[in-house]
């Protein structure tokens, strides 16, 4: 009897909550079969004390790449917009004459922004400062980072969303792999790559659509061997693709690109690479400085840059000379307690939304969207989140909506489930938060239900 009662009783909050919910989004959950349970939405006018609708507003939720936004409110707050991450470049050995007699070392901060373009000018600036050989070694120092050794999040270990992050890592520590069609033949370039590596183009040309080229393509890094291998048929429709590959070590990727570009600056390199600590008895050489951390945060969040994430979250803690992902948490908890935001739920694990076991309710996520509404920082978290049918994640979606181009949204995608968060400004030019999770075996098929409440927000009075 007790149970039939917990039953009803629960049966009926669910409901309750149902009634809640606009009609289309109610609809469009239905059609796809995801039930109610399964999702968790908050929609909260920024000025109003209460949301107006709440579901399952407390339950625990993965909220995928949403969780970016966490990462991305914390490092505004406690950095600064304007924070740059250094990359200090030190060397020992006689310098004389242009010939380092010595060792050159690299020493990464964390700089999320080091793409190919960057670490050229940064090679560049060394060249330019007098150095033309190196009669000794390239070492890499990575020991800012503290990182526990991890696999890739799935059976995919070459995409570039399983990047791993590091201390000095460059271009996203992937490699752009280009694809063209010319006279009936696969042509392949890829940059950058470790030292000593090549790519083997076993690509055959397909006359399947266009459609699923990507997932057509299948990459095997064979590190003994130095080889990169590309097979899989490829559409002869597609012409000229590209799309970006995860090589493992961010070290041999960083010394594979300084060699090759240090070459092209006219430069000399006698030595090998190797990882190790820069000697207290090196002497500072040059610093190069990092992009600003709001414009990282732009590129972060519109393309959902999981390592970029994953290196900004790493740089949350100041504390020390050495920074882990159980330090940036505990930075993380602090400041929302400083904030007065407890969320009990919370999880972290890597800041970036690729993982299984990070967690927070829909409840926290609106307060902390609040929160950042009402901040100093708004504006450039505002401008970094993707515009609905404009561009990022959000550029093919709303297109044919009147919320088009009226609402900057966080969206998140993992198997099972389907996130989204942030703001929309209404016709009537008030500004909302919205939170819609959904965690569901069905979870792919949500846009249509989340598209709607999109609509829904900015067409109430």
């Amino acid at each position: 009897m007790l149970k039939l009662c917990f039953y009803l009783i629960l049966l009926s909050w669910n409901f309750a909550q149902a009634a809640t919910l606009p009609p289309t989004v109610a609809a469009a959950l239905k059609q796809v079969q995801i039930p109610l349970q399964h999702v968790g939405i908050v929609v909260w006018d920024s000025n109003q004390a209460k949301p107006r609708i709440r579901v399952n507003a407390q339950r625990s939720f993965n909220p995928a790449s949403t969780m970016k936004l966490v990462t991305s409110y914390a490092a505004l707050s406690l950095l600064g917009p304007a924070y740059t991450w250094p990359t200090e470049i030190s060397i020992d050995g006689n310098l004389h004459d242009g010939i380092l007699d010595g060792n050159l070392y690299l020493k990464g901060y964390g700089d999320p922004s080091l793409n190919l373009e960057r670490f050229w000018l940064l090679v560049h600036q060394l060249r330019q400062r007098g150095i033309q050989q190196i009669k000794g070694d390239l070492v890499i120092d990575q020991s800012h980072f503290q990182l526990d050794q991890a696999g890739a999040f799935d059976d995919q270990p070459h995409r570039a969303y399983n990047a791993q992050p590091a201390a000095l890592m460059v271009n996203f520590n992937s490699t752009a792999v280009s694809v063209a069609v010319h006279d009936n033949s696969i042509q392949l370039m890829a940059e950058p790559l470790p030292p000593n590596a090549r790519v083997i183009n076993h690509l055959t040309l397909s006359s399947a659509p266009c459609d699923e080229w990507r997932d057509l393509i299948h990459t095997d890094w064979q590190a003994d061997s130095r080889q990169l291998i590309v097979n899989g048929p490829y559409p002869a429709a597609c012409g000229e693709k590209s799309f970006a590959v995860t090589l493992g070590d961010a070290s041999e990727l960083a010394a594979g690109l300084f060699a090759r570009l240090w070459q092209n600056e006219g430069g000399k390199f006698n030595g090998t690479w190797r990882t190790g600590l820069t000697p207290d008895n090196a002497r500072h050489f040059m610093t190069y400085t990092s992009l600003p951390l709001a414009l990282a945060i732009y590129d972060m969040n519109k393309f959902s840059n999981n390592v970029m994430a994953r290196n900004l979250f790493l740089s949350l803690n100041q504390t020390g000379d050495v920074s882990s992902t159980a330090l940036s948490a505990k930075t993380v908890t602090d400041w929302l307690r400083q904030k007065n935001l407890h969320f009990p739920e919370l999880v972290l694990e890597n800041g970036a939304g690729l993982s299984r076991i990070e967690r927070i309710a829909p409840d926290s996520m609106a307060q902390l969207l609040r929160s950042a509404y009402h901040s100093p920082v708004f504006a450039e978290l505002d401008s970094a989140l993707p515009i609905v049918a404009v561009d990022g994640t959000m550029k093919k979606r709303g297109k044919d909506d009147l919320v088009a181009t009226h609402a900057h949204i966080k969206t998140g995608t993992l198997d099972g489930v389907k996130t989204l968060a942030g703001y929309v400004t209404t016709q009537a030019g008030h500004q909302v938060i919205v939170v819609f999770f959904i965690n569901d075996p069905h979870a792919a098929a949500g846009n249509a239900a989340q598209d709607a409440l999109l609509e829904w927000i900015y067409r109430k009075k």
